[in-house]
């Protein structure tokens, strides 16, 4: 696997070997071992997530404030728009964002460390997304930035307005935002 760090040095860009020839492609989306010498990251994945979602559709930026997930996102169906946001105030990096293009086109993922926020855009007429994460979902500790905060100026390839959940649509700005020491 290619592992290349984003503008956020700590988010990773995971592009796996692909098999292909004229009957398809093959590839390991997972293997710890691989995934360890590369990154160095030695990492327990809990649980796995997937979704699907249609165009313009916009989800995050969430996360946990307390069991805070390490993500490991892909999308395996269509095409996204992927960001992190760095929320841990000790960090050189608190409040900047990177964003990479995911799709089933360039099987890439993209490794989101404990303490950051995520969400994502669909850009094709729907996208499925799978993500592992290294801690289980706790409603009780969820939390959500808004999208278009413009503190963070999150440069998102839309047009016109997304389609938002209730719950994203009234998610807090950055700076009344819980955050990370």
């Amino acid at each position: 696997m290619r592992v290349t760090p984003t503008e956020l040095p700590e988010v990773l860009i995971v592009e796996p070997r692909v098999f292909g020839d004229a009957r398809g492609f093959f590839y390991e989306s997972w293997n710890r071992r691989a995934f360890q010498e590369d990154t160095g990251l030695e990492l327990d994945f809990v649980q796995d997530n997937h979704s699907r979602s249609a165009k313009n559709v916009l989800r995050g930026l969430h996360y946990q404030i307390e069991h805070a997930q390490g993500k490991l996102i892909r999308c395996t169906s269509g095409e996204v728009f992927d960001v992190a946001v760095d929320l841990r105030r000790s960090s050189p990096m608190f409040g900047k964002w990177a964003g990479v293009t995911l799709s089933a086109h360039n099987k890439r993922m993209m490794w989101i460390l404990p303490g950051f926020a995520h969400g994502f855009l669909v850009l094709t007429e729907f996208a499925e997304v799978l993500y592992k994460t290294t801690d289980y979902y706790t409603p009780e500790h969820e939390r959500a930035v808004v999208w278009n905060d413009p503190d963070l100026g999150i440069e998102w390839p839309l047009a016109g307005d997304p389609v938002l959940s209730a719950k994203d649509a009234a998610a807090a700005s950055f700076r009344d935002a819980e955050v990370y020491p």
